[in-house]
């Protein structure tokens, strides 16, 4: 992984938990300001491996997420641990307490062209999304894809304190945010209100 991916990667993932940087500096023995001094400077260049391996550790994701060697077979996605609501919203509480979501193959991935570092898997909640997403649906969410299109797409965001997964289309006046079950609203709401955390890229679903 070249020095800028690592650096997105691990910035993805301090947004994503709103872990505190200087605590994750102390966490790897170093002085406080480390890893701010990495992310916006560039000093280390790479991280030392020591220090890539206890941040994948703490953050509950493969090291090949930050840069480390792909494992064998299949790639491990975590899913964090909290659902992305398709009803009134899921309050992000508890958001930054990740663990083990699911294995893909590479080929899998790569056929979605979802790069690992950027899979995130979590489990629906709430009936708003039917039939498009059911509640304890599996999705993978792919954090690379952020920007919202005219056609739209399926997205896992942050609005008004809430996780939440909505359709997204760009629309006059602003974005448009919709359920794709009949009986919930369509909001319009401003691009600086909302937090894509990244599009759905596919759906598990138990039978």
């Amino acid at each position: 992984m070249d020095p800028d991916a690592q650096r997105a990667a691990l910035e993805a993932l301090i947004a994503e938990t709103g872990a505190n940087l200087s605590e994750l500096s102390r966490l790897l023995g170093r002085n406080l300001a480390y890893l701010q001094q990495y992310l916006v400077r560039g000093t280390p260049r790479l991280l030392a491996e020591a220090d890539r391996a206890l941040l994948a550790r703490y953050f509950g994701v493969p090291e090949a997420q930050l840069g480390g060697p792909e494992p064998d077979g299949l790639v491990d996605v975590p899913r964090l641990d909290v659902g992305a609501s398709a009803g009134p919203g899921g309050l992000v509480e508890g958001e930054t307490r990740r663990r083990r979501g699911m294995q893909f193959s590479p080929e899998l991935l790569r056929a979605l062209g979802v790069r690992a570092e950027a899979a995130s898997m979590i489990r629906v909640k709430g009936d708003s999304m039917l039939p498009t997403l059911a509640d304890g649906d599996e999705i993978l969410v792919d954090r690379d894809r952020r920007s919202v299109e005219r056609r739209g797409g399926v997205f896992v965001i942050r609005l008004d304190g809430e996780l939440m997964v909505k359709r997204l289309r760009a629309g006059v006046g602003g974005i448009e945010v919709i359920s794709d079950n009949p009986d919930w609203e369509t909001r319009v709401v401003s691009a600086q209100a909302l937090d894509v955390v990244g599009k759905v890229a596919w759906l598990g679903r138990a039978i």
